[in-house]
């Protein structure tokens, strides 16, 4: 998943600049000289010294120059390009900086002040932003130089940039009432302090579901020696690490479903309450907005553009998926015996299927994936690709002694930094994401380079066995060291234009997973974490047979929670607010395939995009889309095609938001894109 932070999530990249355009904005006060975060253009942050004093005087300083570079826009007499729109992608760029750094240090940090200011940071710059984005004075620059006869000899990505940022702050309400605009302002900031205690509660749940040895029979001996107590129990943390062992191994019925219920139910006592809360007050946004839902006001500036392009999207998949799931169902039933298939089923009925069928044991093939070997195989994958050279920062400066800074160059030159940082632990945020940290953009002093961090969250090495991935939990790490790699390949000329769309931002990282199913990809980097064995070609072959297995049940799935996303949002009625536990049955009983929804349980007071990336879920199928279609052109071409790869990160991944995405992604694979790779992957053709 990419993070954005410019609202907490919503969220969350060629083109080759000779021009200087930075206007020069005297700050009104500067960083202490001893401040972490008081660095020369391209040097990385003292992340092991920040304090909670340190994130205080970064975001008030940020705050204080920022004031300043908007109040010297607003006083232009002659507005021009220079003196309005780059000198507001700088403001921009600055408050980005304090935004990502102060909330991922919340996220990350295990100084609770350091949380503790991060988040008020955080929500500080917010607040201005929400504050600079409905300035009616400065909307007003904007638009007299849009009225020029300068903006007519624009061309390209500043004139896209010039409408982008126009567009952007009519959604933002400026051109709302005095009075609209308060209330417009006043939802926002509550729903941005609702949002940061959804996560909260969610991430500091701290559930923990305690096994004998009848509970945890099936599960395997590294999994049980892991977490076994003193009092010879097995203690399992209720955790995005130990879902996936836990979903397909244990015997017990029981014990599955125990753990899908508290799995389901982590933040829920509070958190079902503030979801109510946040579908309100995001219907009164779009119904300020002059729209008739949340989502159609959340859409307009996507691929997407409305819900109803939405609806016959989701509802078109739903249909050409039904059939498979139907029949995927009946063959769950037939390993279980006839008996009937509740959804903390189906993934060990399908891991059934796997080992027993096709001779796939999930458990085995991690062993041959121990994840230190899996990173330095994608990096060896993802350099040659993309003509980039990741090389590791020997002593970086930390928030943890577990992560790692990368440098990453081209011919010589330094084009990024990221971070890795990849295990659990309390209080960090407890899912996966690519997060931004720093855009690329032209300045005065050169080219500021992007940065940023992968958060993860993989099972923990011991000091007897390495951390060791499923093959899906290798296609994460592969997935959102795509979002990595996105945002290192950005060299535009504005920070303001480094994101996608929201709902084509997946597809730049989804295209990735795909370079596991080779054989020759995977076999370069899976050996056996204690024999160096290479991953056998019979397991691997096995693995390709297997790969539809169930699809048309997963594609049911994701397409469940995109039609229930989508009810939050556009189908909310003040008069009769929506009960979110009854719509998951209502849904259930629409879509006719299976009842997968658990009586006393809540999975939507965890589920972070509900949450904090409200009609965001069907992006994943709307990129899936593309993703698969713009794969073909490696398939065709060999997926170590340098040539492609190159074309690749040019033309997509280097794009951001500079030219229209359809556009790009025409130019690359030399055609209008369509869905067929993407039916066929999932076996449905």
């Amino acid at each position: 998943m990419k993070t954005t932070f410019y609202s907490l999530f919503l969220i969350t990249l060629v083109m080759s600049c000779t021009s200087k355009p930075e206007s020069s904005v005297t700050e009104s006060i500067q960083l202490s000289q001893d401040s972490p975060f008081n660095v020369e253009l391209n040097q990385s942050y003292d992340y092991a010294k920040i304090t909670g004093a340190s994130i205080d005087e970064y975001v008030d300083v940020t705050i204080s120059s920022v004031l300043s570079d908007v109040k010297t826009i607003k006083t232009q007499e002659i507005p021009t390009f220079e003196n309005t729109f780059v000198a507001y992608d700088k403001a921009f760029s600055e408050l980005s900086k304090a935004s990502n750094n102060a909330f991922m240090m919340y996220w990350v940090s295990t100084d609770s002040v350091v949380r503790a200011k991060g988040l008020k940071g955080y929500q500080k710059v917010d607040s201005l932003n929400t504050t600079i984005v409905s300035d009616k004075l400065l909307f007003g620059q904007f638009e007299k130089f849009v009225a020029s006869a300068d903006y007519s000899k624009l061309e390209g990505h500043r004139q896209k940039m010039v409408d982008d940022v126009i567009g952007r702050f009519k959604q933002s309400g400026v051109n709302l009432s005095p009075e609209n605009l308060e209330k417009f302002k006043t939802l926002t900031a509550e729903i941005n302090g609702l949002t940061t205690q959804y996560s909260t509660n969610m991430n500091t749940a701290n559930r923990v579901l305690v096994l004998d040895e009848a509970g945890a029979e099936g599960l395997p001996e590294s999994f049980k020696n892991k977490y076994k107590s003193d009092k010879g129990t097995y203690d399992i943390p209720v955790i995005n690490a130990t879902r996936g062992p836990m979903m397909s191994n244990p015997k017990s019925e029981k014990t599955r479903k125990d753990y899908t219920v508290m799995y389901d139910n982590r933040g829920a006592d509070e958190n079902i309450e503030i979801l109510d809360s946040l579908v309100s007050k995001r219907y009164q946004i779009g119904k300020l907005m002059g729209y008739n839902s949340y989502a159609a006001y959340n859409l307009m500036p996507k691929m997407a553009k409305n819900p109803e392009n939405v609806w016959k999207f989701v509802n078109g998949l739903i249909a050409e998926s039904k059939e498979k799931a139907i029949q995927d169902l009946e063959v769950l039933k037939t390993v279980a015996n006839g008996k009937e298939i509740n959804s903390w089923d189906l993934a060990y009925y399908k891991d059934q299927i796997l080992k027993n069928k096709y001779k796939v044991d999930q458990e085995k093939i991690r062993e041959y994936l121990p994840i230190e070997a899996c990173i330095s195989g994608m990096f060896d994958i993802y350099q040659e690709l993309l003509g980039l050279e990741f090389r590791k920062a020997e002593n970086a400066s930390v928030w943890h002694e577990e992560v790692d800074a990368y440098e990453v160059y081209e011919n010589g030159k330094l084009k990024g930094r990221f971070y890795l940082d990849l295990f659990p632990r309390p209080n960090k945020e407890s899912w996966f994401y690519g997060v931004p940290l720093t855009n690329g953009r032209l300045t005065d002093a050169g080219y500021e380079v992007p940065q940023a961090m992968l958060l993860g969250n993989f099972t923990r090495p011991t000091k007897d066995m390495p951390s060791l991935l499923s093959h899906k939990e290798l296609s994460t790490l592969f997935h959102e060291f795509g979002h990595i790699v996105d945002g290192m390949s950005y060299d535009g000329e504005f920070s303001l234009q480094a994101d996608s769309n929201s709902d084509f931002v997946e597809a730049m990282s989804q295209i990735f997973e795909n370079w596991i199913y080779d054989y020759e990809i995977l076999s370069s980097f899976a050996k056996h974490y204690k024999t160096g064995e290479v991953f056998p070609k019979e397991l691997f072959d096995n693995m390709m047979k297997a790969k539809n297995v169930s699809s048309g049940l997963g594609a049911q799935s994701m397409l469940r929670k995109c039609v229930y996303d989508m009810n939050l949002y556009d189908k909310f009625n003040p008069a009769q607010p929506i009960n979110t536990d009854q719509l998951w049955k209502d849904i259930d009983a629409e879509m006719d395939v299976m009842k997968w929804y658990i009586e006393g349980t809540h999975p939507q007071g965890s589920w972070i995009h509900v949450n904090t990336h409200p009609t965001y879920y069907y992006g994943y199928l709307w990129s899936e889309v593309y993703a698969q279609d713009m794969f073909t052109l490696f398939k065709k071409n060999g997926l170590r095609d340098a040539e492609t790869g190159l074309r690749y990160r040019k033309l997509i991944l280097s794009n951001g938001s500079q030219r229209d995405v359809i556009e790009a992604v025409e130019e690359f694979l030399g055609r209008p894109s369509n869905n067929e790779a993407y039916i066929k992957s999932l076996g449905l053709e």
